[in-house]
């Protein structure tokens, strides 16, 4: 099995020496190449590289004309002649003595196996609590975006490794921000494993973490939300809904002038038929390729994320008109939150 070590690098000339000797050490029980795809680094990284190939397997790519880490990676796996990839920053917060452990994940049958900070045995060095509030935050959102990689504890690290099977002849968006995501969503795999890991300290050189890196991980999950279908569900859900709010009201209308029943309990049979609606159509149209749970179990949790919305609705409207918020700003407020939160459930619970 050949190993393809492929590290993107802008400004990493400091780190080179020490990486390719670790990564070297780690992998001499292996055939490996490693590929640098630099940027045109300021600081001559590329050129420094091409010097170390002479103690080191070192192809290196000077990049004058395209930039960016996605597209790095990229054109790396076009470059890599080995049998599996191993993806990995050069600023030795990636160890490469964890290398071996994730090379031997893949020689037990996984088809992608990642370093990841937040499985048992995993962790982060030093970070302050809102880098690892950011962390959390971007996962979290990751995941509820896209249930594909919902199990996936480390969705977002830039640490792993995969078979060539797994990336070849699929189209990878470049502007993407986390590779490993574009890779979790489009890629052919059957089998992922994480393997803990402590993202280290960085020993040269300076974070690239900002405002602006945010932003595109935010965009970059909504393109991977339009390419796997999410956003047309939410579409989908967001029409079902409106029809439930005609057949609410009218149906309420028709129970108060037509069977002259009481106004407030009135509201209730009306409800619940649109809450039938809603689920029908949902089953029907929004979530028709996901009947995994039988039909009774669907329809009972569909209103449990009902009464859920329902609930957190009234608890967020409260809240604010409490604090002196417009009442009708707040209800407002309330179901958009609402909403949210019944698509989530249903998505993740009912037709998960």
């Amino acid at each position: 099995m050949k190993v393809s070590v492929i590290v993107p690098t802008y400004n990493e000339r400091d780190n080179l020496e020490e990486l390719f000797a670790r990564i070297s050490n780690a992998l001499k029980e292996y055939d490996y190449e490693i590929i640098v795809v630099d940027d045109d680094s300021p600081d001559g990284t590329w050129e420094f590289a091409q010097q170390l190939s002479d103690r080191y397997p070192v192809k290196v790519i000077r990049r004058t004309e395209e930039k960016g880490l996605s597209s790095a990676v990229i054109r790396g796996f076009k470059e890599a002649t080995g049998d599996v990839f191993v993806v990995m920053d050069a600023d030795l917060q990636h160890p490469p003595e964890v290398i071996p452990d994730l090379l031997r994940a893949i020689e037990s049958g996984a088809d992608i196996a990642i370093a990841s900070r937040y499985v048992p045995g995993g962790g982060v060095k030093n970070w302050y609590w809102y880098r690892k509030l950011i962390s959390k935050g971007a996962i979290m959102i990751g995941r509820l975006a896209l249930p594909k990689i919902r199990d996936i504890k480390d969705p977002v690290s830039g640490f792993f490794a995969l078979r060539r099977e797994v990336v070849e002849g699929v189209e990878l968006n470049p502007i993407g921000f986390k590779i490993l995501m574009e890779v979790l969503i489009k890629g052919r795999y059957n089998r992922v494993v994480e393997v803990p890991f402590t993202f280290g300290l960085r020993k040269a050189g300076e974070s690239k973490l900002s405002g602006k890196t945010m932003v595109k991980y935010i965009k970059h999950v909504y393109r991977l939300m339009r390419w796997e279908g999410e956003l047309d569900r939410l579409i989908k859900f967001t029409l079902v809904g409106l029809s439930g709010v005609l057949v609410n009201e009218g149906f309420l209308w028709a129970f108060v002038n037509f069977l002259g029943w009481d106004k407030i309990f009135a509201n209730i049979p009306a409800t619940e038929l649109a809450i039938l609606n809603n689920f029908t159509w949902n089953d029907l149209w929004t979530f028709r390729d996901l009947k995994k749970n039988p039909l009774w179990r669907r329809l009972l949790t569909f209103h449990i994320a009902a009464l859920t919305g329902a609930l957190v609705q009234w608890v967020i409207y409260a809240g604010l008109v409490y604090l002196g918020l417009h009442y009708l700003v707040s209800n407002l407020i309330g179901i958009v939150v609402s909403f949210i939160v019944r698509f989530l459930v249903n998505r993740h619970v009912t037709w998960g």
